[in-house]
């Protein structure tokens, strides 16, 4: 294998390239610095040579640099070894950055050293335009995107966040490895295609968990690189979740080294203190225009300068292994994604100030996400503006920088028009009490990697956030929606009480998460865990769930092509029945159509699938795929305590139907196993309002409050237009709760797995309208217990009560955020 050098003169942008450069393989080449000669800045040929000489190999040596005395230093550096050494040296013309990752990928697959030259110095045509040389590969390269493929792959998604920058960039190193040109296409968006060698390519089309996507490859490695992508895709494209700890026993404490339930963690989403305002538009009026070859050099200067800030960052303990850490990454990916600075540089080329350049591509890409259907990947939107900051910050040069939160006194709340990973991850908890943002969701980076470390963020504040003087005093308390400036003392002394008893509760909650879910008075109300993967359920025993009230089986299966073998089934149903160890786990039948397709039952093209073939109707044209199924469930029922749950059910004709295919699954083995419970989802308002008849003859029946509100307020959820009358908490999808749980026949169960069910005041006013048990995420489990153990069941049947008294989901979300003291303190009765 070749050797690398990298010959910088910036130590920090040198270990940051290389750092980036090596995420991409699992095996690194042997890799040598000359960075950062002198007092910290510049190059040094005697370092150069003692680098080459480090990493010598007969295979050669490749020095990758970046302009000024770098080159000249490369250069007298081969004077410096010996003849034999200094042949087999080469050095790039490739940007440093943009041409070690493609050099690092190459190498590693024992690529010669002249194929490595040639990749690196693809890894960016605007570095050969800047020394002279012709843009395009030649013919011996890895061509552009084929015309006509010579393999064609259809690829499932199953990440959670879809293929966002890591696993995207695992793919774009592997097609950078291969002899062969890829493109990709996203299936359900028609995205595409874009080449696959290209990071910011592929992150504009879109893909979210679930998905598929078309990957195309010619040239002569096209089949092993097909093979090795649907490798890295049956992996979970090499993102997986760590394997959960060993759950408990059922009922026990929580076991030693149990991981800590995110939900019940730091942040008290509370904060109070004088304003540190940051964010505004870099100010370039000061900036005078070069011409191109000038611009280039201050566009790679104001690169390395943010690339050296992000790795700096990411060394530090805030922005290390975790949530900013990735995100950080993610950052420095895009800074080093061909297609953008290739871009960039032609701009720049024809004419653009490097400030322009940069700033149009980026805001460009920032729009493209911002207009996608996915809320999640709008909201990375929020990371194209922070690197466009970043990188317009860099060109402007020295200036008024952003208001610095203060070493002493009382802690800040900042306030940004977005919170950003990167300022997130160098935030202080304890000098930051909070941030504030103008704009913005609750799933942006910077959002996550805040709450992650324990700093509360009330988000989306708007105008009233972009009016704060610095200084000002703000406070808020985010789970209440509550946003003030200059509060009164009353209100700030409320304020740190609130905060001091939210402190105190959280401890509470981890204490007691393994209990079981029960009023003050001691009426048990069960709270299970919505779970989709094994991890998941290892996960929601960890943070005290009493079982599975929810096991989505079209997503545990969705990645593949051809429907799962009833063996194949039922290996992953005993695997998470184990995982649950003797808790109950309640098996949803396959919930397809709508938003959520299965590759090996698609469903019909209709005009509003939300109201067409769903769940159990599509199953209808489709028994065999049920029947294998239930065959597996009831396989694994005899030996764990699994349970049958039937989806999108509207009428008791639809559920004896389903019913006979159970029976015929069962009949085989000699029928239904003992103590398998039977029931089915009430989504539809006519299943609820038609109860007694549909739930005749079954165990349970659990409430999917998501879909029985869309449904009951004409609003699909997917709809941002409508999306907000899709309330659960709206009095009418209220009623029929409430109208469930008293028309359902005697001895029939009754659930609520539906979002409504994870938040802790809406729980406690289910259990009051009458609901049995509750199914949340994971992460929710021990917050809902806690507010559970806080009312006693007449008190939640008060609150209840006055719930429907209202009317409209507003007032019901007011009613419920005073219906608790700060912490703990019950006014619901107790």
């Amino acid at each position: 294998m070749i050797g690398i050098v990298v010959v910088s003169h910036s130590r920090a942008l040198a270990e940051a390239a290389v750092e980036l450069a090596c995420e991409m393989v699992d095996e690194r080449p042997p890799i040598a610095l000359a960075a950062g000669a002198g007092d910290g800045f510049g190059t040094d040929a005697a370092a150069v040579a003692e680098a080459i000489t480090a990493v010598d190999s007969p295979d050669g040596v490749l020095v990758l640099l970046d302009l000024g005395s770098a080159v000249l230093s490369a250069e007298m550096a081969q004077e410096f070894v010996p003849p034999d050494v200094a042949e087999r040296v080469r050095l790039s013309p490739a940007p440093l950055v943009e041409g070690l990752v493609a050099a690092v990928v190459t190498a590693a697959t024992g690529a010669p050293l002249d194929a490595v030259l040639e990749e690196a110095g693809r890894g960016l045509a605007a570095k050969q335009v800047h020394l002279g040389e012709a843009a395009a590969p030649s013919a011996s390269g890895t061509p552009a995107p084929p015309a006509v493929p010579e393999v064609v792959a259809e690829l499932p998604v199953d990440t959670p966040h879809g293929l966002h920058a890591r696993p995207a960039a695992r793919l774009v190193g592997l097609v950078r490895a291969a002899d062969a040109a890829a493109a990709v296409t996203n299936l359900r968006t028609g995205r595409g295609p874009v080449d696959a060698r290209s990071l910011s390519g592929l992150v504009t089309l879109a893909v979210r968990q679930g998905d598929r996507l078309r990957f195309e490859a010619s040239g002569p490695g096209a089949e092993s690189l097909a093979e090795a992508v649907r490798a890295l895709a049956a992996d979970s494209w090499g993102d997986r979740p760590p394997e959960p700890a060993a759950p408990a026993a059922p009922g026990s404490a929580a076991p030693a080294g149990a991981p800590t339930p995110p939900a019940a963690g730091s942040g008290t989403d509370v904060a109070l203190g004088p304003a540190v305002v940051r964010g505004g538009a870099v100010d370039l009026s000061g900036y005078r225009p070069g011409d191109p070859a000038e611009e280039r050099r201050r566009s790679d200067a104001a690169v390395a300068r943010a690339l050296a800030e992000l790795a700096a960052l990411r060394r530090s303990a805030a922005g290390g292994p975790g949530p900013a850490g990735a995100v950080l990454e993610a950052h420095e990916a895009l800074l080093a994604d061909p297609e953008l600075t290739g871009a960039v540089a032609a701009d720049i080329a024809a004419g653009a100030s490097a400030p322009t350049a940069w700033g149009d591509r980026l805001a460009a890409l920032g729009g493209e996400l911002e207009a996608m259907d996915d809320p999640y990947l709008r909201a990375r939107a929020e990371d194209v503006r922070s690197v466009r900051q970043r990188v317009l910050a860099a060109l402007a040069g020295p200036g008024v920088p952003d208001e610095a939160v203060p070493a002493d006194g009382p802690p800040v709340v900042l306030v940004v028009r977005e919170l950003d990973a990167a300022t997130a991850a160098t935030l202080d908890p304890q000098r930051v009490a909070g941030v504030v943002t103008v704009a913005g969701g609750d799933t942006g980076h910077g959002v996550l990697v805040a709450r992650s470390r324990g700093i509360p963020v009330y988000h989306d504040a708007g105008p009233a956030a972009a009016a704060v003087a610095p200084g000002a005093v703000v406070g808020f308390d985010a789970r209440a929606r509550r946003f003030v400036v200059d509060p009164g003392e009353d209100t700030r002394r409320s304020l740190r009480e609130l905060s001091a008893a939210r402190a105190a509760e959280a401890e509470r909650v981890l204490a007691r998460a393994h209990e079981p879910g029960a009023t003050a008075d001691g009426h048990l109300v069960p709270v299970l865990a919505n779970i989709t993967t094994p991890a998941d359920a290892g996960r929601a025993v960890a943070s005290g769930a009493q079982g599975c009230g929810l096991l989505r089986t079209e997503v545990l299966f969705g990645h593949l092509d051809d429907a799962p073998s009833v063996e194949a089934q039922a290996a992953a149903f005993a695997g998470i029945a184990e995982a649950f160890a003797g808790r109950p786990v309640t098996v949803r039948t396959w919930d397809v159509g709508g938003d959520k397709p299965l590759p090996f039952l698609p469903a019909p093209t209709e005009a509003n699938p939300f109201l067409g073939e769903r769940g159990l109707r599509l199953m209808r044209r489709a028994p065999e795929v049920l029947l294998d199924q239930l065959t597996a469930i009831c396989r694994v029922a005899r030996d764990h305590p699994v349970h049958v749950m039937f989806p999108m059910v509207s009428t008791a004709e639809e559920v004896a139907w389903a019913l006979e295919r159970l029976d015929e699954a069962a009949a085989a083995a000699g029928g239904r196993p003992a103590g398998m419970r039977v029931g089915v989802m009430i989504e539809v308002p006519a299943a609820a309002l038609a109860v007694r008849r549909v739930a005749q003859g079954l165990d349970f029946v659990s409430i999917g409050t998501n879909d029985l509100a869309q449904y009951t307020m004409a609003a699909e959820r997917g709809n941002t237009a409508v999306s907000a009358l899709a309330d659960a908490r709206h009095p009418a999808v209220l009623d029929l709760v409430a109208r469930v749980c008293a028309d359902v026949p005697e001895g029939t169960h009754v659930a609520v797995c539906g979002n409504l069910a994870g938040d802790p005041a809406a729980a406690v006013m289910l259990a009051g309208l009458g609901v049995e048990e509750l199914s949340v995420v994971p992460t929710q489990v021990a917050l809902v217990k806690a507010r559970l153990r806080d009312v006693t069941l007449a008190g939640a049947r008060d609150l209840a009560r006055r719930a429907l008294a209202c009317g409209s989901a507003d007032e019901v979300r007011a009613l419920l955020a005073g219906a608790a003291g700060p912490a703990g303190t019950d006014r619901t009765g107790r």
